[in-house]
């Protein structure tokens, strides 16, 4: 089995190191005896969503979003097929950006996006940050990970967290993200794969089965992971019920 990965403007939206989420993808699925193919798309590439098992886009600066932007929005019919099929997509980041109506920036101009979601970002002139703690109702363990953002997001229909600790998808809000069928949206940054290894055995189990679902799968060694998720959610959140 092979799996292709579209790991989306890898050079653009690399901030916080989040390109350890495609390697911590990588190492589970190859542990798992899968051969992984991952494509290192920029704005001279041409895309063909029809080619990638999974997708990931992260974070970057405002610059860079938006030069993203002008290369990704050529692909939105594609992009809002592949997420109706049921493919992968993982947004983390201020990318989260890039999947609704339109972004309001600071000067109240209105920049298009990609309107796969009917929510809107406003971009605020404060920034919000803060470690998060969340809940998903796919999974019993907790989210953990860092928010460093300029916009608020209204409007959205299917979140995918509920807030314990740390900014909602806008000030005072108890929902972030988004979750509609199998893509994943989030500001929460970290890597995300890597902080919250519940979520990284989710995904890799789901593509796999998505392929081959009598695959046989061998045990997951993240005992690492686990239990500094463990530790960092005792040590400084031991007061909070989830």
């Amino acid at each position: 089995m092979i799996i292709t990965i579209g790991y989306l403007y890898y050079d653009l939206l690399n901030l916080y190191g989040e390109n350890g989420n495609i390697k911590a993808l990588k190492k589970q699925l190859e542990d798992q005896g899968i051969n992984v193919t991952i494509k290192f798309l920029t704005i001279d590439d041409d895309l063909d969503f029809n080619k990638y098992d999974f997708v990931y886009i992260g974070a970057g600066t405002e610059n860079n979003q938006k030069i993203a932007l002008k290369h990704l929005i050529k692909y939105k019919n594609d992009i809002k097929k592949y997420i109706e099929d049921n493919k992968f997509f993982l947004s983390t980041g201020n990318s989260i950006e890039l999947f609704g109506k339109h972004i309001l920036d600071n000067n109240k101009t209105k920049i298009k996006t990609l309107g796969t979601f009917k929510y809107q970002t406003i971009i605020e002139d404060f920034r919000m940050i803060d470690e998060a703690v969340f809940k998903a109702s796919l999974f019993d363990e907790p989210f953990i990970g860092f928010q460093n953002q300029y916009g608020v997001i209204k409007d959205i229909q299917e979140p995918f967290f509920k807030v314990i600790k740390g900014v909602g998808s806008y000030p005072n809000s108890t929902t972030e993200g988004i979750n509609y069928k199998n893509f994943y949206g989030t500001y929460l940054i970290g890597p995300i794969l890597i902080r919250n290894p519940h979520f990284l055995k989710h995904l890799v189990k789901e593509v796999i089965l998505s392929k081959d679902k009598k695959f046989k799968f061998k045990k997951f060694n993240l005992n690492f992971e686990t239990t500094a998720h463990s530790n960092f959610l005792e040590r400084h959140y031991s007061e909070i019920s989830i």
